[in-house]
């Protein structure tokens, strides 16, 4: 048994007036006191001046996909063991980051469901291979579907998957898919919502087109991940559709934390030749204006009452590292949100997103001792959420 002793403290909803003392048995939070407790004799102690909260999560994440330009589409030809190899590296990453839950939204072959509760990595939520159409977003990955779509629901299924991923739109990883249609129906995709929920399972649907997103929302889908709403004449979310997402309670994960000290160099020229004339269509002279114009539908969730959570969709090029939720916080903050909701988006809510409201984002009795400790205190200095102090995954000290 030991502690961690902060001066500051957020505890997945708010911040506590008195900072917290956070006592850990085994992989459990067992008591949360405030920080100038007295504490039992024997009780080893971590005294810290910053700021101690639960763990980050990223709601979406590749851990197959090493953070360079195509090591997505590159996993279509590695072994089993160099799969797991990148998958190793980029949990290690997240870790280091003070990241110590994934939602992972797409792997080849299932690999990520092994990796779930390794000893000091963070926790995994996976969805094993996303469902796409023969040829579509992904496809690469293995989750091809040709016919009964509850079938291979259930296929997931069976196989273990905490969550169904489905791909509604296509994808500029895939450039032959088309990033403006529809890859599934309606009536395929409730199809697919359906046979997730009678498993006890959410369903999570990629859409970058407009279509794509309306058709996940008729379906009933649990959430939808990039939501960018493309048209063949530039991105449209109006205030109507917003309400209607709101009004179902649909989660939305826009997949921002960019580092964006990276988007000077990622030109026109440079870019997917999908993306880039998906920008020239839609009067966009470069990838950082684009970036902005999402940064502005962040705000408008918020205005609406849509529930936000962040995934970086990491591990999908340079300028989205294994890592980085936590600049999405910051964002979060530029777009209007308190402080206190941008950090639930990265801790509670994310965790009920995940499926772990009783398991992990909170500092709470009976939780995982999931945490992370920053020097500063988080409403004077957010920067410092960038730079983990101390790591705890299930009680293990990582540093």
């Amino acid at each position: 048994m030991y502690a961690i002793r902060a001066d500051h403290a957020f505890d997945g909803t708010r911040f506590l007036p008195s900072g917290a003392t956070v006592i850990i048995d085994g992989e459990r939070i067992v008591g949360v006191e405030p920080a100038r407790c007295e504490l039992p004799d024997g009780i080893e102690v971590a005294e810290c001046s910053g700021t101690l909260l639960p763990g980050l999560i990223d709601c979406h994440t590749h851990l197959i996909a090493d953070g360079t330009f195509g090591g997505l589409e590159r996993t279509a030809t590695m072994s089993d063991d160099q799969l797991d190899g990148v998958i190793i590296g980029s949990l290690r990453a997240h870790a280091a980051a003070g990241v110590t839950t994934v939602r992972d939204l797409g792997d080849r072959g299932y690999r990520t469901l092994q990796f779930r509760e390794r000893p000091g990595l963070p926790r995994v939520v996976a969805a094993g291979p996303p469902l796409t159409t023969p040829g579509g977003h992904c496809h690469f990955l293995g989750g091809q579907v040709d016919g009964d779509v509850a079938r291979a629901v259930a296929e997931h299924g069976e196989l273990g998957v905490d969550v169904i991923k489905v791909m509604a739109s296509g994808g500029f990883a895939t450039p032959e898919s088309d990033q403006l249609g529809a890859q599934f129906s309606v009536t395929e995709l409730t199809a697919i919502v359906e046979a997730g929920h009678a498993l006890g399972l959410p369903v999570v649907a990629h859409a970058h087109s407009l279509i794509g997103a309306q058709n996940a929302i008729s379906a009933g889908v649990d959430g939808i991940e990039h939501f960018t709403c493309l048209t063949d004449s530039g991105p449209r979310v109006d205030d109507s559709f917003l309400d209607r997402v709101a009004a179902q309670d649909i989660t939305v994960d826009l997949t921002l934390s960019n580092d964006r000290a990276l988007h000077s160099a990622m030109t026109l020229a440079v870019l997917p030749p999908a993306m880039a004339k998906l920008m020239e269509i839609s009067g966009f002279d470069s990838f950082d204006a684009f970036y902005r114009t999402r940064l502005d539908v962040l705000a408008r969730l918020r205005e609406h009452g849509v529930r936000v959570v962040a995934g970086v969709d990491s591990g999908m090029g340079p300028i989205k590292p294994h890592g980085n939720v936590w600049r999405s916080v910051g964002e979060m903050v530029g777009a209007g949100y308190p402080l206190s909701e941008a950090l639930a988006s990265v801790t509670s809510a994310a965790a009920d997103a995940c499926g772990l409201a009783e398991t992990t984002g909170r500092l709470a009795v009976g939780c995982s001792a999931d945490l992370l400790v920053v020097d500063q205190d988080l409403a004077e200095d957010l920067d410092t959420l960038g730079s983990a102090h101390e790591v705890v995954i299930r009680g293990a000290r990582l540093r």
